[in-house]
């Protein structure tokens, strides 16, 4: 009698062999899964979203999905597990709230015990392009497009050899269908982002937003890196033809991804880069990027890239029969995202790093109108304003933000992604700009001629061409004058942009209204900063505002 052996894994599952890690999931605990895909290509990562019916082909073959009930980061519902060998290094309270480390293994072991007898992706790559600092991360996901997502956005891996090969240094497990106990867990509600630096580990529930993993990731090199000397930062970054390195310091919502996107300057990367002695180098393979109200003429690049197979689009509204796309409706949350590899950027750097930085550009969307839209700062200015790290959130970036902007401070522009004490990057940012001769500007991309609700959004053409100039040096050249209550020094003149923009109370129907306006702002700076006051140089402090004999 004759036996045939029949073969019937499928073409993803023949792939997934191949490329599977030696270390395998057991190693973190999991048992009785059921077909486990090791780190697909895209095209493979499509069938099988397709086949879960996780999303649609939109026009052109961008892949669209329905994050669900969170369509923004849960930033309360994020933890840290405090335990004796971290604890100490750990900036506790609202961005970094204590977790129990019983009952973090509690929720580890009751989700282990959920994904048995399921599928399970997974996806071996790198957080940091520059690989004297990459940190290896193994991000494992119940959903086809999570993976893809993790793919567009990570550094990958450059072998099958290398991916046989590979040893998570921190892994990531997310779990949208998996919903946490708060009245046993000690979580706000049934979200979660559990972090744990001893096990390495970070476990995700009950989001399928795919904004969670990236900033999490971002989480963990906020912590790993700075220990080693590596400042690492929430901004864009860009090089001109002459090797001049631009940084862009932002929250979501300020300009960072669009302003970096600049035919004429090589894009290093849009949201999160390392600073070591070498240079600056990109944590991520790819760029996230605010969609809704995308213009063709004055975001060409990113607008684009709404049109590529790759990109992964969530909640854009599209027409389900031409599968066109809307990207100016708002009905399922005014925080649309595309996710693509950043080689989707005909200007993009293959490497993703470059030299040291010549100019930091400091983001804040000024809901109050009266910032002026580019200002030059003194070191001392640049630390106040870094550790300040005032903007304001735009809708749909965060849960609970309605459409009007919420005045805010972040520290060091990225504060919910902070793990150390806001100091800590301060004092590195200080010394890598003093020792490599850094210029540093504040640019207002929100408001002017009045708040929000009565004056306009900064026109992005006249940011283009302020930025421009100040990269150039042409701004160098310029007559500036000091202002009033910030005393930073803003340019009288810049081609391409009306001389009375650069004038803000000038942009205002009512001069008492503008100066009222401006001292609310600087006292509201005051304010927040008296919390970082306590060991912070008196030089420091004192490059704050000032509200004495104020005029307009």
């Amino acid at each position: 009698m004759s036996y045939y052996i029949i073969d019937v894994k499928t073409p993803a599952q023949k792939i997934a062999d191949a490329v599977k890690s030696d270390y395998g999931l057991e190693n973190h605990g999991f048992r009785n899964l059921n077909h486990v895909y090791w780190n697909l290509p895209t095209e493979a990562l499509y069938e099988e979203a397709v086949f879960r019916s996780e999303g649609r082909i939109s026009h052109m073959g961008p892949f669209a999905v329905n994050t669900g009930k969170h369509t923004a980061r849960a930033a309360n519902d994020k933890f840290v597990v405090r335990e004796p060998s971290t604890e100490d290094h750990i900036w506790w309270g609202v961005y970094n709230r204590p977790y129990s480390p019983d009952k973090f293994m509690s929720v580890w072991q009751r989700l282990a015990g959920f994904l048995q007898k399921r599928d399970l992706f997974v996806q071996d790559c790198y957080g940091g392009a520059d690989p004297n600092y990459r940190l290896p991360i193994r991000i494992i996901t119940e959903l086809a497009w999570h993976s893809l997502f993790v793919r567009n956005m990570f550094i990958p891996a450059e072998s099958n050899d290398q991916l046989r090969k590979f040893i998570p240094e921190f892994t990531i497990v997310a779990v949208p269908s998996f919903k946490g106990l708060p009245e046993v867990d000690g979580t706000l509600s049934e979200t979660f982002i559990l972090l744990n630096f001893e096990q390495k580990l970070c476990l995700i529930g009950n989001s399928g937003y795919g904004g969670e993993i990236k900033k999490a990731a971002f989480t963990v090199l906020n912590y790993l890196l700075p220990l080693d000397g590596i400042m690492t930062m929430h901004c864009s970054a860009n090089v001109g033809k002459k090797g001049d390195v631009a940084l862009f310091f932002g929250l979501s919502g300020t300009g960072k991804t669009t302003l970096s996107a600049d035919p004429n300057r090589g894009l290093i990367g849009d949201d999160e880069h390392g600073w070591s002695d070498e240079g600056i180098f990109n944590f991520e393979n790819g760029c996230y990027a605010k969609v809704i109200n995308l213009s063709p003429t004055a975001e060409p690049q990113i607008y684009a890239c709404t049109r590529k197979f790759g990109t992964i689009l969530e909640n854009v509204v599209f027409d389900p029969i031409s599968r066109m796309l809307d990207l100016d409706d708002e009905s399922l949350t005014p925080n649309t995202r595309a996710a693509y590899p950043l080689t989707f950027i005909d200007n993009s750097v293959p490497e993703k790093m470059a030299g040291h930085p010549k100019n930091i550009i400091m983001l804040t969307c000024d809901a109050s109108g009266v910032l002026p839209p580019i200002a030059r700062l003194s070191p001392q200015q640049a630390m106040y304003h870094f550790i300040s790290g005032y903007t304001s959130k735009v809708s749909g970036t965060e849960i609970d933000l309605g459409k009007e902007p919420e005045i805010t401070f972040s520290a060091c522009f990225g504060a919910p992604f902070m793990v150390h004490h806001p100091y800590y990057y301060a004092e590195l940012l200080k010394n890598k700009m003093q020792k490599y001769g850094v210029n540093c500007w504040l640019v207002n991309t929100g408001w002017s001629g009045g708040p929000y609700g009565v004056g306009k959004r900064m026109s992005i053409h006249h940011t283009r061409a302020l930025l421009n100039a100040a990269l150039d040096g042409k701004l160098d050249t310029v007559e500036y004058y000091k202002d009033p209550v910030f005393g930073f020094e803003v340019p009288k003149s810049c081609e391409g942009v009306p001389e009375k923009v650069l004038f803000p109370a000038e942009t205002w129907g009512n001069k008492n209204d503008y100066k009222n306006k401006y001292l609310q702002l600087a006292s509201l700076y005051i304010e927040n900063f008296k919390k970082f006051s306590a060991g912070c140089p008196q030089e420091i402090i004192d490059a704050g505002p000032n509200k004495n004999d104020f005029t307009v």
